[in-house]
């Protein structure tokens, strides 16, 4: 039987980015959880990464209608996703920028906060690894906005389920994600 590329990443999230703890870990969102999931054990591996990248493709992001230039989120977890997604488009002839957004504008040089060829799109699918509270994601969704970007899509490998898809919806952005935090506890 075929494995499906899905349950592929499945598997490598149980055995490499997956932790249960007695002891809390802090998350970035500042809570407490004794489940963690490490997304770059996935973003940070190249057969990992492609495989997460075509999945994406091809499985996820035609869930949402509609089309985008670009694709960018929060440093450092977005990065890698939004990359190997720009270069699997690529492969299909057609061009998808990637965005890096700062947690901050840079203190020197242009001062930019976005980084990538974002001058040239008018719509950007926001990205994520996990999604907690949706804290990171907003705050990339709020730059990208300021500097006139349409941000109304968004992808994540995990989302956490402690309020953060419905955060984003919130704002108006349409969250979809790979796999959910009780797929793991089960």
């Amino acid at each position: 039987m075929q494995t499906s590329l899905r349950d592929q990443l499945f598997q490598w999230m149980k055995t490499y980015a997956y932790r249960y703890s007695e002891t809390s870990f802090r998350l970035a969102s500042g809570m407490e959880s004794h489940h963690y999931f490490n997304c770059k054990e996935l973003t940070l591996h190249p057969e990992r990464l492609s495989a997460l990248a075509d999945c994406m493709v091809e499985e996820l992001i035609p869930k949402l209608i509609g089309d985008f230039q670009a694709i960018g989120g929060l440093t450092l977890g977005a990065d890698p996703i939004a990359y190997a997604l720009s270069l699997a488009y690529q492969k299909k002839g057609k061009l998808i920028y990637p965005l890096v957004v700062r947690k901050e504008a840079k203190g020197h040089g242009t001062g930019q906060q976005i980084e990538g060829f974002w001058k040239e799109v008018k719509s950007c699918l926001v990205v994520d690894d996990v999604i907690t509270t949706g804290g990171s994601t907003l705050k990339a969704v709020a730059a990208l906005r300021e500097a006139g970007i349409e941000v109304t899509k968004g992808i994540c490998v995990l989302d956490r389920e402690e309020g953060g898809k419905e955060a984003l919806e919130k704002q108006g952005i349409r969250m979809v994600s790979l796999f959910k935090k009780a797929e793991f506890i089960a």
